[in-house]
This record gives C-alpha cells, sequence and structure tokens, in this order.
C-alpha cells in the first residue's frame, strides 16, 4: 500500500467515525469501530494471506 494515502484514509475514518458518535449514539460508534477493525482484518489476509498488522504502527526498524 502507499504510504501517502494512509493520513487521508486515517482521517476520512475519524470522520465518519465522529458523525457516527454524534448522530448514532455509543452503540452506533461502537459497532461501526468493530466492523471496520473486522474489515480491516479481513482485507489484510485478503492482501496478504495473513493478518499481520505490525506494518500499521509509525516505528521504523
Amino acid at each position: 500500500m502507499n504510504n501517502q494515502w494512509l493520513p487521508l484514509i486515517g482521517m476520512a475514518v475519524g470522520m465518519v467515525l465522529g458523525l457516527v458518535g454524534a448522530f448514532g449514539g455509543l452503540v452506533a460508534f461502537v459497532l461501526v469501530l468493530v466492523l471496520g477493525a473486522v474489515g480491516l482484518l479481513v482485507g489484510r489476509l485478503a492482501e496478504t494471506g495473513e493478518p499481520n498488522l505490525s506494518r500499521l504502527s509509525g516505528r521504523r526498524r
């Protein structure tokens, strides 16, 4: 994945979660957050075949 899109994707996800939290309440916020995490895991499994999320952290080795 091209890293130049990660801040934009993060901002969009944050805005969606903020809107859901403001208009849908806590239950909707948690539901969107959990389904987003599940979607991330499924996408990683489809892309690489393993749920390795270590590359998402900002630390470089």
